[in-house]
């Protein structure tokens, strides 16, 4: 579970009603509570804070409470123990179930590993800091298995997984390694961000009446997440108490391989649908990687085709500037388009791009 705080202004809170809802999802049953990745360390700990107060009066044994070491903000292995002691102290516990590597990559992997960071998370299991370690993923296949296959205490993987993530990042084949390896696996942004819940555009809408389900598109995306077996469970934002009472609803109602062969048709159906919206035809092949710059062309591709086809260009800029990419670092090199298979004319796009971002 995350509660809408974590996406939240923090000024706006209702507190007693964030709290309320928290305490309605614990009482029934909801066990893992996913605090974040914290981008922005003074907004993270108001919001913890906040969750602590939550966490009062015995719910804090209800309850597994997974933090996420915020790796693009470490630049020295004294980082690890500063930001973990932090994190405590907001929280007002001794220890987190499960302590993740934010935003694992194949470039911030090599970095914090090299920094000693499987050594030291060692050291916070040993001194009962931290009950497990686990990582949060963002990238290829590959890059999940040399991670993988770098450290054999991993407790937990987390990384998105949505009826449009069958593919990518890193998708089925990803799920299905982390289990093999005896992962508990954590499905992330079931719902797309929200986005999967929303209105959808006229061309998805079609599919979805053609089937005349009684199902709302909400439903069928965490069905679709809880049918896979290697799932050990979802954490999906809430923004309201009805959200909560409806999942919490849903879950205890979930069993895996329960969608039938006609379910399964109809969401790759919708997710075709989907698809089709795209207006770059980028695959994430990364034929056109490194850039000598740094710039991640094929996530600034996914980040403008997700923009597109779910009407949400707000959601894009944020990320954008979350993860700290810069579009205007370009140099006009040409070595990405030179490289790309499917002859896309990168350097115009990566113009529109920035005259949509940069300026935000």
């Amino acid at each position: 579970m995350r509660l809408p705080l974590m996406a939240a202004d923090p000024t706006k809170i209702d507190e007693a009603e964030s709290i309320k809802m928290l305490r309605y999802a614990l009482d029934r049953g909801v066990n893992y509570l996913d605090l974040g990745y914290p981008y922005d360390m003074g907004r993270h700990e108001r919001l913890t804070r906040l969750l602590s107060r939550g966490l009062e009066d015995g719910y804090r044994q209800k309850v597994r409470v997974g933090a996420h070491l915020p790796s693009l903000l470490v630049g020295s292995s004294s980082d690890f123990d500063r930001y973990l002691d932090q994190q405590l102290e907001w929280l007002k516990t001794e220890r987190l179930d499960f302590y993740l590597l934010g935003g694992l990559n194949r470039d911030v992997w090599p970095r914090l590993k090299e920094l000693g960071v499987l050594r030291w998370g060692e050291g916070a299991m040993a001194d009962g800091r931290i009950g497990g370690l686990g990582f949060s993923f963002h990238d290829h296949f590959q890059a999940l298995r040399d991670i993988l296959e770098d450290y054999d205490g991993w407790a937990l993987a987390q990384f998105q997984y949505s009826y449009m993530e069958v593919d990518r990042l890193p998708g089925v084949s990803g799920l299905k390694y982390a289990a093999e390896k005896r992962l508990a696996v954590v499905a992330a942004e079931p719902l797309g961000g929200g986005r999967l819940a929303k209105e959808p555009p006229p061309s998805v809408a079609k599919v979805w009446a053609d089937a005349q389900t009684t199902r709302p598109p909400a439903e069928w995306g965490l069905r679709w997440v809880w049918n896979h077996p290697e799932v050990a469970t979802l954490v999906s934002d809430m923004s309201t108490m009805e959200q909560v009472a409806a999942n919490v609803a849903l879950a205890d109602g979930a069993q895996a391989d329960s969608l039938t062969v006609a379910d399964e048709v109809l969401i790759s159906r919708v997710r075709d649908a989907y698809r089709k919206l795209r207006p770059i035809p980028c695959t994430t092949c990364r034929g056109c990687m490194p850039c000598p710059q740094g710039i991640d062309v094929p996530r600034l591709f996914e980040l403008y085709n997700d923009a597109v086809i779910y009407d949400d260009m707000e959601t894009a800029a944020s990320l954008y500037r979350r993860e700290r990419h810069r579009i205007d670092s370009c140099t006009d090199c040409g070595i990405c388009a030179d490289a790309c298979a499917r002859e896309i004319a990168i350097m115009d796009w990566l113009k529109k791009l920035s005259g949509a971002w940069d300026k935000k």
